[in-house]
């Protein structure tokens, strides 16, 4: 397999706007009806995702192998937050991103992820158990 080049400062911008369904009452994550941290952590890994998705050659793809995520403030039901992913450092497969999440002008949640790039099909094949 053939890495992609990638280079720091690549970024995406994804949004969400907060339902019930993406509170910590309805992830279970908490008992408050409020942005839940795992519904932060799957928009940061989104914003990730499509940072990289352009670059991409088929056959290969991203995955996500450490997160680190501190949850700065609450979000209310029907606020839109915004996830800004930027890359920071490119280390052989591995793609470490700088993630922020805003509401506003609130920092929501700092997020740090780690992706690895590798061949999708040989991927879910180890997953398998071929």
């Amino acid at each position: 397999m053939e890495l992609p080049e990638f280079a720091p400062g690549l970024s995406a911008r994804v949004e969400l706007t907060v339902t019930d369904a993406d509170t910590a009452q309805s992830l279970g994550s908490g008992d408050v009806p409020v942005l839940g941290t795992p519904r932060v952590l799957a928009l940061a890994e989104t914003a990730t995702v499509a940072a990289t998705a352009r670059q991409l050659p088929g056959g290969v793809t991203t995955v996500g192998s450490r997160a680190e995520i501190e949850h700065r403030a609450p979000t209310l039901v029907g606020r839109r937050v915004t996830a800004q992913a930027t890359l920071t450092k490119v280390d052989g497969r591995k793609l470490l991103f700088e993630v922020a999440v805003h509401d506003g002008e609130t920092l929501v949640a700092e997020v740090r992820i780690e992706r690895v790039v590798l061949d999708r099909q040989q991927f879910i094949a180890r997953a398998l158990g071929d």
